[in-house]
Parts: C-alpha cells; structure tokens; sequence
C-alpha cells in the first residue's frame, strides 16, 4: 500500500494510490507548489543544498518544538515514541532494508564517518574510491592513511566521466578492502552505475560504503539491487526534511563486524566493571542525545517522498533537469559540464565572463537561488577538468518548466 496527498482536501490529508505510478499529476505538482509557500515569492534551484521543507514537515518539526516549550523535553519525546519509530521503518520501506539496520546521526557526514572510522582497517590495507568522491570523504582517506598506513586508489573515469567500473575491478588486490564511492557527486548530475560497482564488491568479498547524500530523496534506492553495505544519507536535501538530521543504514552482514570510533550508554550498554555490549544492528552508530523535533520532521520528510513514490519523483526530476540543460546549451556562452551516462537533477555549467560566484549573486537578486561547486570540494574531479568552479542549478519535483523558462532568460540577461 503507498499513500499519496489528495488534491481535493484542504488540509494534508493522504489518499490511496497504486505503488506502480510513475509520473506526478498537475494536480499534485499544484499540492507541491501549495506545501511550498517559498515558490510564490523564488525560484528554488539550490535543492542539492537544502531543499525547503513542504507545510507538513515544517509542522511535525514546529509541532514538536511548541510540545517541547509546553511540557519538557523528556515529556515532550514520550509523547512522540510513534512518529520516532516511525523514522525508522520509514525509512527502512525507502531503502528497503529492515527498520534495524537503520540509525539516526546528526548529519551525512558524521553517518558516513562514524561507518567508516569503525571498519578495522589495517596498515598495507587498500580503499578503492573514485575521483568524483566527496571532499569530506577523501580527507577521512587522508587522515586514516596517515595513521594507519592504508593505501588509496583511485579508480579512473569512463569516457562519460563516470566510475569505470572494468577498471576499477582491475584496480582490486589482495590488500583491497574496501570499495567507496559517491552515488551523485556534489560537483554534476552524474549518477555513478552504484549497482555494477556493487558486482565488483560482491566478486572480491569487499565492503562497501555507498554515500548517498545528493541521491536519497531523488532516485528510488534499493539496497539489495545496489549490493552496499553501508549507506549514509541526508535529512535537508532532496528529501526536504529539517537540517541537523541523517541518518545511515548498516546490513546485517557486516555490523558484527564493526565497532564504532566512540560509544555512549545508547550505543553501549556497561555491562560490567570493565565489560560493556554494543547496541545490537545500526543503533550502536547512534548516541543519547539528538535533535528529537528533527528526527520527528525526518519521519515526515521521508513519508512524504514515500506518499509521492520514488519513481515519480525520479522521472519528473531527471526530465526538468534534462530540460535545463537543453536550453541552457542553447544560451550563447554557456558550457554545461554534467557528465555520466545518467544524469539527475543537479546542473552544473558556466557562463563566459561571468565567474559563478557573480552569477550566484545575480540570480539571488531576482529572487532564484542556486549554489556553487569549487574546486577544494572535489579537487581530483575539477582540478584535473581544469575548472575552478561551476555555478550549480539542482532541481526537485515542485519546480516548474515556467522557472526554468525565467531562469535561462535570466542566465542569458
């Protein structure tokens, strides 16, 4: 059963739809639009940033924060033990794995460190990652090279510029562990091929560790198709949940495995004097203290997508995005720069004579906000693409063919 919101009520009622729907209705782009107050007044273009939060989020998170102020904030989470389990098996049904192996973590990045930093790799180790890898990321590899003495390869693009997936199992020895890429890179639209690379993982005995905090939200994931072994993703962007939530999935196969760089008495359990037991599944990966009006606005967050259903927001996605990028190669100066052989919803171009900061700038100043991908976040990508930054137009399903109209007039100004 999927759930999706009824056109025809006033309030943010849901009503039954089938699971197989893959395009959005005018009537549901107008809901959208209607729990979007933000696109009367902008165009919003900068969803691979923070997308805003549709009206029933935004009350979860507001509601929850009013109880907190009314009766404490102990009080407060009692009361929402529902809506708090709910986020696991919410999310849960979008990666279909089991409620279990899903943790709550402040942010993507500390979910993808705290998986990370908890894998018992040794000196003389390998990590295979590709060069469209995150920043963040490739300075936790730099960091555990230095201390551990584990070596990094880099395996080489196809000619789209997507992970070559032939190569890259070349690239695998028998010091090789593990096996780390970004699902869509923050830089361009490109969906590295996650299920190919997981073939390779399977074929070698490797971990890997998928990050997927640009592709949760806007492409329908499924783990047992993907074959990761760890995910880690983000509340505040294509799933339009609050800031300061992520969350991260860890299988069943591999968390034994893993002890986590620090625990506390929600991870661990002192068992003894000198004993303690983790946490059984993903939750030893958490800790005590949260933002719990976040977590509730996360369950929100997520069963709004669900309601929506992951391939229509997929399609819909990828076919505005594909739009954008057709008409902005039509503007006189203009390069686009996405590669891959899937693209998403991230576009990413420049424009002759006008740096992308500037062109950042001006966009703000007719109210449409995009953002800007520079070097030191993906220095192995755009460094040796010769690109020192690129202005970045990332859209979700309430945007419109209209704004992307006024947004390339705009561009070309």
């Amino acid at each position: 059963m999927r759930l999706i919101r009824d056109p025809q009520s006033d309030g943010h009622q849901f009503a039954l739809t089938g699971d197989d729907a893959m395009t959005l209705t005018d009537s549901q782009i107008a809901r959208l639009r209607a729990d979007t107050p933000s696109c009367a007044e902008r165009i919003h273009f900068n969803n691979a940033g923070a997308s805003p939060m549709p009206a029933p989020v935004y009350e979860a998170v507001a509601g929850h924060l009013a109880l907190e102020c009314e009766v404490g904030g102990y009080e407060a989470e009692a009361r929402a033990r529902p809506a708090l389990e709910r986020m696991y098996t919410a999310l849960a049904e979008l990666l279909r794995v089991a409620p279990h192996e899903i943790a709550y973590v402040e942010n993507a990045t500390r979910a993808w460190d705290m998986a990370f930093y908890s894998l018992p790799l040794r000196e003389g180790d390998r990590i295979v990652t590709h060069a469209s890898e995150y920043a963040s990321n490739y300075l936790a590899f730099l960091q555990t090279a230095k201390r551990r003495g584990v070596a990094i390869d880099v395996a080489p693009s196809d000619a789209s510029g997507q992970v070559d997936v032939d190569a890259m199992a070349r690239l695998v020895g028998p010091r090789t562990r593990l096996v780390a890429v970004t699902h869509v890179p923050t830089q361009g639209g490109l969906v590295n091929p996650a299920a190919e690379i997981g073939r390779v993982a399977r074929e070698h005995g490797l971990i890997y560790l998928l990050d997927a905090c640009q592709s949760a939200g806007q492409i329908d994931l499924d783990v047992g198709a993907i074959g990761c072994h760890i995910l880690s993703g983000t509340g505040r962007k294509f799933l339009r949940g609050p800031r300061g939530t992520g969350f991260l999935y860890v299988s069943d196969e591999i968390v034994e495995r893993l002890e986590p760089p620090f625990v506390d008495l929600h991870a661990a359990t002192w068992t003894g004097d000198d004993r303690y037991e983790l946490a059984p599944g993903a939750r030893r990966f958490e800790n005590w203290e949260s933002f719990v009006a976040g977590r509730v606005g996360l369950a929100a967050a997520v069963d709004y997508a669900l309601a929506l259903g992951l391939p229509a927001i997929e399609a819909r996605i990828a076919g505005l995005a594909q739009d954008l990028r057709d008409r902005l190669a039509g503007i006189a100066g203009v390069t686009v720069h996405d590669q891959g052989v899937r693209r998403c919803g991230i576009v990413t171009f420049t424009r002759d004579g006008e740096p992308p900061e500037q062109l950042a700038r001006r966009m703000a100043g007719h109210d449409v906000s995009i953002s800007v991908s520079s070097a030191p976040y993906a220095r192995l990508d755009l460094g040796a693409r010769g690109l020192p930054s690129l202005a970045r137009a990332s859209l979700h399903c309430f945007n419109t063919l209209a704004e992307i109209e006024r947004f390339c007039e705009l561009v070309a100004g």
